[in-house]
């Protein structure tokens, strides 16, 4: 076998072929890093509620998708709304309501969703909790607004996004942390809101964009031999 490589086309093939293994490799890094957060978040979701006081004690990374436990009362005259589609593609919306804990700490409860005829709270009024209330949900912190999120409707109190500083201004509430804990799926009287709506989509396609690098840099590999063959700088000697 003989094998003379053409300088500049070896300059230029050395770089780009490493290149591309190392976007490969750098996605099976990450792939391993999105499986483990993966199963930390269905970890927390699982595992029991844990008061606010630890909660508060956790890295913020730690307490997201944990489950907690309040225990206070609803302001149900302050109740915000966040426009969401549902999965059979009807509209939606997220009723957040400010929650007093006994301490006299504010958060917002995402209580869950109402059909849009339903948005108004007097059109299901048994729903409305009144007085001490023990409340299980999900500590998330919420993605902020895009840059595309079109702005509230603030006379309404519609928001496209579950931006928690907007609606503690606009609210006119001091919370302890910019955190929406979504309700589960205990029923509520008259069967509104619906809780339970916590959603764990991370997106993991590490693996296939690993593979394509992977190929990328295969063919690659094969264009710069066939290219020496055709030359006549790759091959093998036959003898006699």
């Amino acid at each position: 076998m003989y094998f003379r490589p053409l300088p500049r086309l070896t300059l230029f093939f050395v770089p780009m072929f490493l290149f591309l293994v190392g976007l490969g490799v750098w996605q099976l890094e990450r792939l391993q890093w999105k499986l483990g957060l993966i199963a930390e978040m269905n970890a927390h979701l699982h595992a029991a509620p844990i008061s606010v006081d630890e909660i508060f004690k956790l890295a913020p990374n730690d307490a997201q998708y944990r489950r907690v436990a309040l225990d206070g009362h609803f302001e149900n005259d302050r109740e915000a709304y966040v426009f969401t589609a549902t999965d059979n593609g009807l509209t939606a919306y997220h009723v957040v309501t400010p929650f007093v804990l006994e301490d006299g700490r504010t958060l917002f409860v995402d209580r869950g969703i109402v059909p849009p005829e339903l948005r108004d709270p007097q059109k299901r009024r048994a729903g409305l909790l009144t007085g001490a209330q023990h409340v299980i949900g999900v500590w998330r912190t919420p993605d902020r607004p895009g840059p595309f999120t079109p702005p509230p409707d603030l006379r309404n109190r519609v928001w496209y996004a579950h931006d928690v500083w907007g609606m503690a201004k606009a609210l006119r509430i001091e919370i302890a942390a910019p955190v929406i804990v979504e309700a589960d799926a205990t029923p509520n009287p008259g069967g509104w809101p619906r809780g339970g709506q916590t959603v764990v989509s991370l997106p993991n396609d590490h693996l296939q964009y690993a593979l394509t690098w992977f190929l990328m840099a295969g063919a690659l590999l094969v264009i710069y031999f066939a290219y020496h063959r055709a030359q006549g700088r790759f091959g093998i000697r036959r003898q006699g």
